[in-house]
């Protein structure tokens, strides 16, 4: 897999997950309670945030990513 395609990939899942949560800020407010909308969008920004997790462990595992100490002191 492509380096600018997993970064791309992971980006565009973070902009979904923000998408998400102002989308049920903006339910919340303008819907009071009324409807389910603001539940149904923090319902999915949580199954995505979950997603995502689960597919950094995953391309660690197989390698496709590496960590790294960022702020480590190397000694």
């Amino acid at each position: 897999m492509n380096d600018s395609l997993k970064t791309l990939l992971i980006v565009g899942v973070l902009i979904l997950i923000l998408w998400n949560l102002g989308a049920g800020l903006y339910y919340m407010l303008v819907d009071k309670g009324q409807t389910k909308r603001s539940v149904n969008s923090l319902t999915k920004r949580i199954g995505l945030s979950v997603a995502l997790i689960l597919f950094v462990v995953l391309a660690i595992y197989m390698g496709w990513i590496t960590p790294h100490g960022v702020g480590s002191n190397p000694g």
